[in-house]
């Protein structure tokens, strides 16, 4: 057999979860069984991959035999054996189990510099991101490149901060520099806790050697010599894969003392986060390292003038340092015009909801909602109504689907009444009730606020009562208007981004649904028939064909009715639990 064989398995959260790691394992016995590894040696190899970004498709492998790639998807262990046998010794490859026609347009307008690693590389080895061009920008930065030129390149590629407040990142390394001190750090942000959220894990998982080659390269700009990346504990492949990185990177000589033998110096540790969603604040963050409880404290000044333990600190977050090695390498002028004239580059987004096509893209800054939901997500799952789109996560706002047009930009959300944030995009559909939707917002960040301040601690509690009442059929009149007036004072009068931004999700849920509060409100129903306490359902006695089918799930025994003749709903005894409706294959139960 005169092959070269690659077999890349996801092995990644999602890969994992859907069988990867025994996927990969079967590869490696067929292989080994049929004698193909001994024979071809190291010109066959089945290794692990972090996540592909399609994690609805997973477990997905890539079989490539001279350069040759085919994609396969839903692949399982017992699917191993014909795939070596058919593809990999006959050459014919398994037709129906190939990826198709919406594998290929997820992809389509994606531009991938994040991510370009990410699903290619062995996580695991470090000579697998080095034979892909990896460290050579940190080698450049540190061997070739003096800190002002390194900090000219950032700021001119229009690199703004991933994690979600979108600060220059160029300008915010100047700072760092600037400042005098005989200590400096850089921290890596990788407490990534939105909903629904999963960008920074899978960079951490599937590439962390791009998120440390980014930390050398801010380090040698700021002229720092000690790091540490905030992880949060919830995320254990991500930590294993970051510290196995670092035991390597300290054998190649990529960190500790003279790196690259150009005389300078970086250390990196990893610190663990208990898994508060305020410690993704940069204060809270760094009193965490500092040993304090992980709370926000007032900004008197920027962190890279003072920082961790009062000492210049630029902290970014994962995917702003896994996108620097790319400029360093590619320039300012190739990353600027990846994306608009204020913000450079790609974004990397979680898409989940009510789409067709869930997973992990990164797109180009300017692109519209409707391609990233249409033509990426292949549209709304069962080919429903779109009804709005949540980005930026808890903090995030509901952008409607007349503005589906807009462009995904800082500026271009920020106007819609939503953010950026880290990258948390959530599809709704005309099932989705917007009401309970800001209420399920409201109910996370106001279980995360840390309590410090008032705004935020009273504030979202009195907030998240208003919309308890209004979804359970007890809202009165004048409560949106007072939720709109306990939302702005919150929002301006709150120590730190979460308190700031909690609100998002309520007002733009009133500016651009009002109607469903009214109805909430005076007619006491729920449009979308989500809200338990404002549903009633019924038997459609026309539609009913007497099967019998609820009678017998019915908890409450609420169901009355003989065998072949229409039942009826006792509501006195109906708990609304919808059992009933999702187990009618006739659909003869109505809910309203």
């Amino acid at each position: 057999m005169n092959k070269d064989i690659i077999i890349k398995v996801c092995t990644g959260t999602g890969g994992i979860a859907a069988g990867g790691n025994e996927v990969l394992s079967s590869f490696r016995k067929t292989l080994s069984s049929a004698g193909i590894e001994s024979s071809l040696q190291d010109k066959c190899s089945a290794h692990k991959v972090g996540c592909r970004g399609f994690c609805s498709k997973d477990v997905l492998v890539d079989i490539i035999i001279n350069g040759e790639k085919t994609v396969y998807q839903y692949v399982k262990p017992d699917m191993v054996e014909r795939l070596v046998n058919e593809h990999i010794i006959a050459g014919t490859p398994v037709t129906e189990w190939i990826a198709g026609e919406d594998y290929h347009n997820f992809h389509k307008k994606q531009i991938r510099v994040v991510l370009s690693d990410c699903g290619e590389i062995d996580p695991e080895d470090i000579n697998s991101y080095i034979k892909a061009g990896g460290y050579e920008a940190a080698k450049k930065a540190v061997t070739s490149m003096d800190s002002e030129e390194i900090v000219k390149v950032i700021k001119d590629s229009n690199l703004r901060g991933r994690g979600g407040a979108g600060f220059p990142t160029g300008i915010k390394w100047e700072l760092g520099l600037k400042t005098r001190s005989d200590l400096k750090y850089v921290i890596c942000n990788g407490d990534e806790g939105d909903p629904g959220a999963f960008m920074d894990r899978s960079v951490m998982e599937g590439n962390p050697h791009s998120v440390i080659e980014g930390m050398i390269i801010c380090a040698k700009a700021i002229e720092a010599h000690h790091g540490y990346i905030y992880v949060r504990a919830e995320y254990p492949l991500a930590i294993k894969n970051l510290k196995l990185a670092l035991e390597q990177c300290y054998d190649k000589g990529f960190l500790g003392t003279n790196i690259f033998k150009a005389g300078f110096d970086f250390d990196i540790k990893i610190f663990k986060g208990a898994g508060a969603f305020v410690c993704g604040e940069a204060t809270a963050l760094m009193r965490s390292i500092e040993g304090k409880r992980g709370m926000p404290t007032p900004k008197l000044w920027h962190s890279a003038i003072k920082g961790l333990w009062g000492k210049p600190t630029v902290l970014n977050n994962v995917e702003t340092f896994a996108n620097i090695p790319k400029i360093i390498l590619n320039g300012a002028d190739w990353y600027r015009r990846l994306g608009t004239e204020k913000s450079g580059g790609t974004k990397v987004f979680s898409l989940t909801g009510k789409v067709k096509n869930t997973g992990l893209i990164e797109v180009p800054l300017g692109i519209t909602l409707k391609e990233i939901i249409y033509d990426i997500g292949g549209g709304i799952e069962g080919d429903r109504e779109f009804k709005a789109v949540q980005t930026g996560g808890p903090s995030g706002g509901c952008i409607p689907a007349k503005l589906l047009d807009i462009e995904v930009d800082y500026e271009s959300l920020a106007q819609v009444g939503s953010i950026m944030g880290s990258g948390g995009v959530i599809v709704l559909d005309e099932t989705d009730c917007m009401v309970n939707t800001a209420k399920f917002f409201l109910e996370f960040t106001q279980s995360e606020s840390c309590g410090k301040c008032t705004p935020c601690r009273i504030g979202t509690k009195r907030l998240l009562e208003i919309l308890t009442r209004i979804t359970t059929g007890n809202g009165k009149k004048g409560d949106i208007e007072l939720l709109e007036e306990l939302s702005g004072d919150i929002k301006a009068t709150s120590l730190c981004g979460l308190g700031m931004t909690a609100p998002n999700p309520v007002l733009s849920t009133i500016k651009y649904f009002r109607d469903e509060y009214e109805a909430h409100i005076k007619d006491k129903k729920c449009p979308a028939a989500v809200c338990k306490d404002l549903i009633e359902f019924s038997i459609l006695e026309e539609v009913c064909k007497g099967c019998g089918a609820c009678k017998k799930v019915c908890p409450a025994d609420a169901i009355r009715g003989v065998k072949k003749t229409p039942h009826r709903i006792d509501l006195n005894l109906c708990i609304k639990c919808g059992t009933c409706f999702s187990v009618c294959k006739f659909k003869a139960i109505s809910k309203s």
